[in-house]
């Protein structure tokens, strides 16, 4: 067999690129004209040079040439294999690299030690009630299950359709759920602190017997009765009670779906942003207990802090993605969206470990939630730069912080190279155009809403002309940045920073550190402003431990939009 050099490989790819890409590029509809014999000629090895910023002779153009039919070929039956299927790549990002040191024991979780909650017998008071509070409240058979189903169940069908949060009402499939957990508990079986909750799943994650729309019109009506994601599996459970499936950006990008712009409850005419929009808007519009999320670049954070939500993403490799719509393999990450930092405590607790089926997720790393341990065991870190940039509110926090005991130091995150912020855009364009390479080559991505220069089916089509070089250049340099942060870590458990700020979602999105988001004041306007608490890697129970510290002597967490307020029909929103 003949060798092919890194060069011949990256230029051939390229072209080939150019020339077959998934019925989805001005090369294609060309070569759909021409006849089949043409050959590629010189003037088109120029062309893929130009495009990946190569040079080469025209001797070299002459070699290439003389092999490309068969490697050519050779890339058609990769590309056109049926044994792809929705595998993931034989490879995966691994956040653990030398230097760091990982927890050790045994998970343990215990529910906060909060006197008994008020309640005066009205179940449409609890609506906007902390997961915690619910979980106190069942157990003490002051409320049931069915009575919280019943209660989110119309508010979802009330409100839902004004903020547009709602995909999937699942309104025998909740009854049938919550009448099971009032049995149970009545028979004093006990699940745990998420039994007869009712929660809201992003439309990415499949469940037996009810549609994953994934957001996006071509795949509207998909059911598949075999599969169930994991997460929905591990709650199921837990006792929680699936209420409905809620919004998402199409395939995993902002807030636009194909029933329109999801909304803020604080302000509806605003958008929720982030694909985990429906998640973020139904938990703080008070339509669900919890609801889950994902995040490949921001759509944890991005969300929870446009709506007021207090939303966690776990240490990449911390919860099993199987069954979950792929975006990007390397980046994917599943975490709960609540209105309390202990409630994101719960869920993740019933949610996070290995299952047998997501290789990613990493084994005998404990989680440990004791609310009442002591704040003085964390070592607790400011970003400098950030809070350089942060508002009053924000600024505020740390002050707070050192009245609980806390001694904040100052981190220096690395350097903001061009090639980091670089990195995401191109492994989630390129590992996306692989993950819907099917939906492409159907013609599927025209059927998208969004079209326009930087929606995916434009990304798509960039990323399959990434050479696979290129890739694995940028992975590189993403260790390296694996490496910075190990460094500016060093000492901390846990930093503070603005929410939401580039540098910090760039990296840890990138590294795979933990964050939480939850309120820390409201603008002039009303809408709620966010820090951010980033973890060591696997060390989430820091991250709660202080957030949830700070929450307790703040309470911005118990104020929540008047849902009355929303006008029946969702304003026009022009992007």
């Amino acid at each position: 067999m003949k060798k092919i050099s890194r060069r011949e490989m990256v230029t051939g790819a390229a072209m080939a690129a150019v020339s077959t890409l998934a019925g989805e590029t001005q090369a294609q509809e060309v070569q759909k004209e021409a006849p089949k014999s043409e050959k590629l000629t010189e003037s088109d090895l120029l062309a893929a040079d130009r495009l990946i910023g190569r040079e080469t002779t025209e001797a070299e153009r002459t070699q290439l040439l003389s092999g490309m039919a068969g490697f050519q070929q050779s890339l058609k039956g990769v590309l056109t294999s049926a044994l792809i299927g929705s595998l993931p790549p034989a490879f995966h990002f691994n956040p653990v690299i030398a230097g760091v040191a990982l927890p050790k024991g045994k998970s343990e979780t215990r529910l906060s030690k909060a006197k008994t909650p008020e309640f005066s017998g009205d179940v449409k008071s609890l609506a906007f009630a902390s997961v915690a509070t619910l979980s106190h409240l069942i157990a003490l058979k002051k409320v049931t299950s069915t009575q919280l189903t019943e209660l989110y169940l119309e508010r979802l069908k009330t409100y839902g359709p004004r903020l547009l949060c709602v995909v999937s009402l699942l309104e025998d499939t909740a009854r049938a759920q919550a009448e099971l957990a009032d049995k149970e508990i009545a028979a004093g079986k006990w699940r745990g602190p998420l039994h007869g909750i009712p929660f809201g799943l992003k439309d990415l994650f499949f469940v037996k017997g009810t549609r994953t729309t994934f957001g996006a019109p071509p795949y509207k009506n998909q059911v598949l009765e075999s599969a169930q994601a994991t997460v929905a599996t591990r709650l199921q459970e837990a006792g929680a009670v699936l209420c409905a499936k809620l919004s998402m950006g199409e395939l995993a990008m902002g807030d636009v779906w194909f029933g329109g712009i999801t909304r803020n409850p604080w302000d509806a005419t605003r958008g929720s942003s982030g694909s985990s929009a429906g998640s973020a808007s139904a938990v703080a519009a008070g339509l669900v207990g919890f609801a889950i999320g994902t995040e490949t670049y921001g759509s944890i954070v991005s969300p929870s802090r446009e709506c007021g939500a207090t939303g966690l993403r776990p240490t990449f490799g911390r919860v099993s993605r199987h069954g979950a719509m792929a975006l990007s393999w390397t980046m994917d990450k599943i975490g709960p969206i609540c209105r309390s930092v202990e409630d994101c405590a719960l869920v993740f607790s019933a949610i996070h470990g290995p299952d047998g089926f997501d290789d990613s997720v990493l084994e005998n790393i404990p989680f440990v939630w004791k609310p009442d341990s002591k704040l003085s065991r964390l070592r607790v870190g400011f970003d400098e730069a950030g809070f350089e940039r942060a508002n009053s509110a924000q600024k505020e926090v740390l002050t707070v912080l050192r009245t609980l005991g806390a001694v904040p130091k100052p981190v220096k995150l690395p350097k903001l190279d061009p090639a980091y912020g670089a990195i995401p855009g191109l492994t989630i364009h390129a590992e996306g155009a692989a993950a819907f390479s099917e939906l492409a080559a159907s013609g599927g991505l025209r059927e998208l809403v969004q079209q326009g220069n930087s929606a995916w089916p434009n990304t798509f089509r960039e990323g399959a002309l990434v050479p696979a070089a290129d890739y694995l250049q940028a992975q590189r340099i993403r260790r390296r940045l694996q490496q910075e942060m190990v460094t500016a870590l060093e000492g901390t458990d846990v930093y503070v920073t603005p929410a939401g700020s580039a540098p910090s979602i760039t990296y840890t999105n990138l590294t795979g550190h933990p964050t939480l988001l939850t309120r820390c004041g409201k603008s002039e306007r009303g809408l709620p402003i966010s820090i951010e608490f980033t973890g060591n890697l696997f060390r989430e129970d820091a991250v709660l431990r202080l957030a949830f510290a700070y929450e307790q002597v703040t309470q911005w967490h118990t104020q929540w939009p008047d849902t009355e307020k929303l006008p029946l029909e969702p304003p026009v929103i022009k992007r």
